[in-house]
């Protein structure tokens, strides 16, 4: 945590006497606060923060089911202006793309990109041809990695050019939902995953040949808990009941059983997804504002709500480009946080066998020796209690390890004990295991208005990968 520099802080009546920059401290991460990616993460490689699963100006239903103007064509300036805006602001080293394709099938490369010379963006070329772009931000303190990719019938990402040179030939690649259509996808270079897994069968998500799907998506989400979102828009004539506006998603999320029974039989067939979280923005959906004056569904607050975090092996000098980025989503060394209840540090989830240690997304075989571990994160730069209100409690973390059966998972470990650094489970049998942190966010009660319930209610903080265990 940052460290206090107005000497004889107790308490926070004390702060009246610093200055802002030391109040700012001593405050620490809360709603609302944007910290940087850390980068650091385990075993030399970074930890990337960004979105899989985001819709642009590419799309015919973002912006309000208004794009652009189909009479000129022109795009939707302020709506692209607010896409570019929430990056900066929220700080994301990634964005794969996700649009539709209508209009994403219209447009070429470096467009749909979303390369703007006048940025400074500087675009990825191989071959001499655009494939991915940095996009900047003023001041030039932060960029973006963007890489394009379609949601239309598969959900490819990472594409390196249109699949097709004719508007026919690309629409008929993106409509595709056979084994052929996914390889000619993957020959364009995408890692090939869907959205919605409500929608597929475990049938379909084993036998064409995806990289992966989606473990949360915030659309299937918000229709699964319609009844909280009725609620609070009937209370958005009344501030004072409302929680803190970045907050409004909490009382709303739920863990989709759908999403982890197909999860876990995918896994206990033998299947090696990659699973991912999908923010599925598009601008279109909650357009009445929170009192910050914001939109509910803004791009800003829809980014920042959680995001997938690639554990990337990047070159010596610490640069990347969107190949690495597709080698960590490939090899499944993903996992996602919900960012709202606080910035995680510290979380890893890995294999070891005597010297030999393996990531998420790989291969250990069972042995005397075999254990998984799972670190126990923390809250960044969260405030310690005993620096706040009597009635401010930390949140309450619970560690789990997980097997997947079929029709979803089973608990083969857990803590919820403090001083527990680490989970360690030595495995008994082969199976696919992931990790899992849970979280009661006390920290967050004063916060929540109406909504101080919430805060010892049992949410989902991070979900892992799997690490596969054979024989």
């Amino acid at each position: 945590m940052r460290q206090l520099t107005c000497l004889g802080i107790a308490s926070l009546v004390a702060l009246s006497a610093c200055g802002p920059e030391t109040v700012e401290a001593a405050l620490g991460w809360r709603p609302g606060i944007v910290l940087p990616s850390d980068h650091e993460g385990p075993r030399g490689m970074l930890d990337l923060r960004g979105l899989v699963h985001a819709h642009s100006v590419y799309s015919h239903d973002a912006c309000d089911n208004a794009p652009r103007n189909e009479a000129t064509l022109a795009l939707n300036v302020p709506c692209l202006e607010d896409f570019r805006r929430a990056l900066c602001t929220v700080g994301h080293d990634f964005v794969f793309l996700t649009d539709h394709g209508a209009h994403f099938a219209e447009y070429e490369f470096p467009d749909v990109l979303l390369y703007d010379e006048a940025r400074k963006d500087e675009l990825v070329v191989r071959s001499g041809e655009p494939v991915a772009n940095f996009a900047g931000c003023a001041g030039g303190a932060h960029r973006t990695l963007i890489l394009a990719g379609t949601e239309t019938e598969t959900m490819p990402v990472g594409l390196e050019g249109h699949v097709g040179a004719t508007l026919e030939e690309r629409e008929a690649a993106y409509s595709g939902r056979t084994k052929e259509a996914v390889q000619k996808l993957k020959a364009r270079g995408a890692i090939t995953l869907v959205a919605h897994t409500e929608e597929w069968s475990v049938d379909e998500l084993t036998g064409l040949g995806l990289d992966g799907f989606e473990m949360f998506n915030l659309h299937a989400n918000t229709i699964l808990g319609a009844g909280a979102v009725l609620s609070l828009l009937g209370k958005l004539s009344y501030p004072d009941l409302l929680p803190h506006p970045d907050l409004a998603f909490l009382p709303i999320v739920n863990e989709d059983p759908r999403y982890l029974e197909k999860w876990g039989t995918v896994l206990a067939r033998g299947g090696r997804p990659v699973t991912t979280m999908g923010t599925d923005c598009h601008q279109n959906t909650l357009p009445q504002l929170l009192p910050d004056g914001e939109r509910i569904d803004s791009y800003r607050r829809m980014m920042g709500w959680f995001s997938n975090h690639l554990l990337v092996t990047p070159e010596a000098d610490g640069s990347f480009d969107d190949r690495h980025l597709k080698q960590a989503l490939g090899e499944a060394r993903l996992y996602g946080a919900f960012e709202m209840l606080g910035y995680p540090e510290g979380f890893d989830f890995y294999a070891s066998s005597g010297s030999d240690v393996r990531d998420m997304g790989s291969e250990v075989t069972l042995a005397a020796d075999t254990a998984l571990v799972v670190k126990r994160p923390r809250i960044r730069e969260l405030l310690d209690p005993s620096l706040q209100a009597p009635s401010v409690q930390a949140p309450e973390l619970t560690v789990r390890l997980l097997v997947a059966v079929e029709g979803g998972f089973e608990v083969v470990a857990e803590s919820s004990e403090e001083s527990v650094s680490e989970l360690t489970y030595a495995p008994t049998a082969p199976g696919a295991y992931r990790a899992e942190v849970r979280m009661r966010p006390r920290h967050l009660r004063g916060e929540l208005a109406t909504f101080a319930g919430l805060a010892d209610e049992d949410f989902v903080w991070i979900y892992s990968n799997a690490i596969h265990v054979v024989m």
